[in-house]
């Protein structure tokens, strides 16, 4: 099989910042001062293969969103690599779509930031407007949504822009179950077809049905990767074993696993400086990623 994603050392880091005065006067200072960073991901590895449905379980706040950020590329690792063999496409609540636009608008933008044709888009958008079935509400802005309906008009654009890698952040959490099972059978039919899945849910009885494979993470930390039946067993077991602590013994416990999370920035400097010396090609690289978002932007802006 061939393998269509593949995390190598991956950390994420981000810094803690007393007030929001410190952030800006970093951004003019020469010389940064040694502050705290939050590790939310820390040395995760793994492979996937072409066809595969990799769920993903762990407590809140154990970087489930920001392994499935780092995955669709909306941020980028602070270490390590990550290889994509395909388009990745992020279904969260509200992710990627615009406030101020509406429903329609914000169809036609997204879908051209997918790289699809004026003509591809009108073929499409009754379509998504169907799958959604949120009424009316399509010529409303987003920011007058629901979060259910706007994980409904998310998840409805991108499945009709066909990605090779899907990404579902806990997207249907939200809802009604007639949605939810109209999403998984979509999400059946793409794993029918061969498309690689990553499906974020705390639904145990999901990921044994769903996922061929389940990552936990914990505190920033890939603990198991294996079996779907082995992997949310242990979950399972260990959910169980935190549920009867008290409320007392709960706090201690995440403490002590934050702590373990927590650097200072210097932690981080060799990659840091790293980057800074950077060859042109790659330089050329990164402009070239962001150059189809700035351009599909300005037409959109411009209603063309």
């Amino acid at each position: 099989m061939k393998v269509k994603v593949e995390v190598k050392n991956v950390y994420k880091s981000f810094e803690l910042h007393a007030q929001q005065s410190e952030k800006i006067f970093d951004l003019f200072s020469i010389k940064k001062k040694n502050r705290k960073e939050f590790l939310a991901v820390k040395d995760v590895s793994f492979k996937v293969y072409e066809g595969e449905t990799i769920g993903i379980v762990g407590l809140n706040g154990s970087g489930k969103s920001t392994l499935s950020n780092l995955l669709s590329q909306v941020i980028q690792p602070t270490q390590g690599e990550i290889e994509l063999k395909g388009v990745p496409s992020l279904i969260a609540i509200s992710a990627g779509l615009n406030n101020n636009l509406t429903g329609l608008e914000n169809i036609k933008l997204k879908c051209m930031m997918h790289g699809l044709s004026k003509r591809k888009i009108e073929e499409v958008t009754p379509s998504i407007i169907e799958f959604a079935d949120i009424g009316d509400y399509i010529e409303q802005p987003v920011k007058n949504y629901s979060s259910g309906m706007k994980s409904r008009l998310g998840f409805a654009i991108s499945v009709h822009t066909d990605p090779d890698i899907l990404i579902i952040d806990e997207a249907l959490s939200v809802g009604d179950s007639t949605f939810a099972r109209k999403c998984l059978d979509k999400m059946e039919e793409f794993k029918q077809r061969g498309k690689t899945i990553f499906f974020v849910s705390h639904s145990a009885g999901q990921m044994r049905t769903f996922c061929d494979k389940v990552i936990w993470m914990h505190y920033g930390e890939l603990k198991e990767f294996g079996s779907a039946e082995e992997v949310t067993t242990k979950y399972e077991e260990f959910t169980a074993w935190f549920n009867k602590l008290s409320i007392g013994q709960k706090k201690e416990h995440k403490k002590k696993m934050l702590a373990g999370q927590m650097r200072f920035n210097h932690y981080l400097e060799q990659v840091k400086s790293e980057k800074k010396h950077r060859s042109p090609v790659e330089l050329i690289k990164s402009v070239l990623v962001l150059l189809p978002l700035v351009i599909s932007t300005v037409l959109v802006l411009l209603g063309i």
